[in-house]
């Protein structure tokens, strides 16, 4: 990129939608660097506009987190709801369509993973996340409730289901795990360890 004989410059804004635009930067420095390389400085100079732009749309770093953690709950519940709608109608088919979801979510996009749990960084109130994270647990519990269970209510099946998840994809993340097979049924490690706990609670 050229440059004035002036130096460096901040870039003119013209993508005309500011708040969008650094949502894109935002999700850009998260995959490179994790969370803690997504600063409204560092946000507003990768769409390239000045540092005081952003507090149009974001109060905060906190705020802009926030905006992407619920972004990335969005996502997963679409494709959650995608792939429901062509699985089949045994419970036990319907329960791995969650887990391995978050599976194959976690696995791929470590650091988007990551700051979705991180609730020392997020607003925890904020409207938008809360009723993203819901949407995805309630419609795991409507799953549950329409396959009643004499031993579990769907809650206590729902956080068995979503503990081992996250358990497992946070070690495999930080480098606890490394990937592996089931020796019985050839299967990867994450497919069987579903397949086992759903064995309980399906």
């Amino acid at each position: 990129m050229s440059r004035s004989p002036r130096g460096p410059r901040e870039i003119p804004y013209h993508h005309g939608n500011l708040k969008e635009a650094l949502i894109e930067a935002a999700f850009a420095l998260l995959d490179e660097e994790g969370a803690g390389g997504v600063t409204i400085r560092a946000v507003a100079r990768r769409a390239g506009v000045t540092h005081a732009a952003p507090a149009n749309h974001f109060a905060d770093r906190r705020a802009l987190l926030t905006a992407l953690a619920a972004r990335i709950f969005e996502d997963l519940a679409r494709e959650i709801a995608r792939r429901l709608a062509r699985a089949g109608g045994g419970l036990e088919a319907r329960l791995s369509v969650f887990a391995d979801a978050v599976l194959r979510f976690g696995l791929a996009s470590p650091n988007r993973y990551r700051l979705i749990w991180r609730w020392d960084a997020l607003d925890g109130q904020d409207a938008a996340l809360q009723q993203s994270m819901d949407a995805i647990y309630n419609r795991l519990i409507a799953e549950l409730s329409a396959h009643g269970s004499d031993a579990l209510d769907p809650h206590s099946r729902a956080i068995a289901l979503w503990s081992m998840v996250h358990g497992y994809v946070s070690m495999r993340i930080e480098g606890n795990l490394v990937p592996g097979r089931d020796k019985v049924t050839g299967e990867p490690r994450e497919k069987a360890i579903v397949t086992a706990l759903l064995q309980g609670i399906a």
